[in-house]
């Protein structure tokens, strides 16, 4: 141990708990504390730092709706789960960034300022956290926003689909996810028996997923062949002779079908796999095929509520407000015609 780190003592030794000993153990803490902040990676540093002026803001924002500043130092149950609500919605932050900022906050407050956040605060606040980690949406801000898949990727990975088993349920797998604008999980989820042939196409029920209520979505025959989610449902139940359970399974190297649900990084996987063998030039993923129906739906003319209806987005979502704003960037611009 250095020097700088051992304080002066006096020659006799202290008892227990006496000034002396107290004033001892202080400088050692301070030691100790100047140290451990010496050594911090400077990244580290810097990453407390921003989440402290995002605390700031936070608390900007807070004075301007409710008239009255509180203290930056005023860190309860009710401000740190409302740090949470407004990086969600506000920043729009990903619960992974979420989660740091907590963990920014709540250390920046000690070392920096003196203040040990209860407990209970923390614990509430992981709590308003916790169904955000579950959200597919919001797990995507981590990656960037996901690439919407288009119609002419989608003919891409048709072209280029295995004649075999597999291709024959991979083809099914992500036509039914982008008609359904469906996440992940819900697509794992599906069942056969949920899954019904009308005249006009097909009936799906989504399975309500991490809490998320369920939703009947109708899936009409494609103009396309190659790209019918019809037409690739029913050649893939009748390939597979699956009459009840899962919809979409595991299949094994020698062809057997597994007898369980697919999980949703699978369906994800499947997804980004058949982009790549299809030479697809950006990266897809599962959210890429709910993201592309919205998109695509929204430029061909469907109203906001339909498109709702079969996404499952709440009216006030901003995920879903900023894929429309994106599919009608080229729709009446402003600099269209003005010359």
């Amino acid at each position: 141990m250095t020097d700088s780190l051992v304080p002066h003592r006096p020659d006799a030794t202290p008892a227990v708990h006496d000034a002396a000993t107290l004033a001892v153990l202080d400088a050692m803490d301070k030691a100790a504390k100047k140290h451990l902040d010496a050594i911090r990676p400077q990244n580290t540093k810097r990453s407390y730092e921003n989440d402290w002026n995002l605390w700031t803001e936070f608390h900007d924002w807070l004075a301007e709706r409710t008239g009255h500043r509180l203290a930056l130092t005023d860190i309860t149950k009710g401000t740190l789960v409302g740090f949470v609500v407004w990086l969600d919605t506000i920043k729009l932050a990903a619960p992974t960034s979420i989660d740091r900022r907590i963990t920014g906050v709540t250390v920046t407050a000690r070392r920096e300022h003196g203040v040990e956040v209860p407990k209970d605060a923390t614990v509430a606040a992981r709590q308003a956290l916790k169904p955000l980690k579950n959200d597919e949406d919001r797990i995507a801000r981590g990656r960037g926003a996901a690439k919407a898949a288009t119609p002419d990727q989608l003919r891409q990975m048709a072209a280029a689909i295995p004649d075999n088993l597999t291709g024959i349920r991979d083809r099914a797998l992500w036509l039914m996810a982008f008609f359904i604008a469906g996440r992940s999980a819900e697509v794992a989820a599906i069942r056969v028996e949920g899954v019904t042939l009308h005249s006009e196409g097909l009936k799906v029920r989504v399975p309500g997923v991490k809490g998320r209520p369920a939703r009947e979505v109708v899936v009409m025959y494609g103009k396309d062949p190659d790209l019918c989610p019809v037409r690739a449902w029913l050649t893939w139940k009748t390939a597979s002779g699956i009459t009840t359970g899962a919809a979409f399974r595991a299949i094994d190297v020698w062809g057997n079908i597994a007898d369980r649900h697919l999980t949703a990084e699978t369906v994800r996987q499947v997804i980004a796999r058949n982009a790549e063998r299809a030479g697809v030039a950006v990266r897809l993923t599962g959210h890429s095929m709910r993201a592309g129906f919205i998109t695509a739906s929204r430029r061909a003319g469907k109203r906001e509520e339909k498109i709702r209806e079969q996404s499952g987005h709440s009216e006030g979502s901003p995920v879903f407000w900023r894929y429309i704003r994106e599919a009608d960037k080229w729709t009446d611009a402003a600099s269209e015609d003005i010359l």
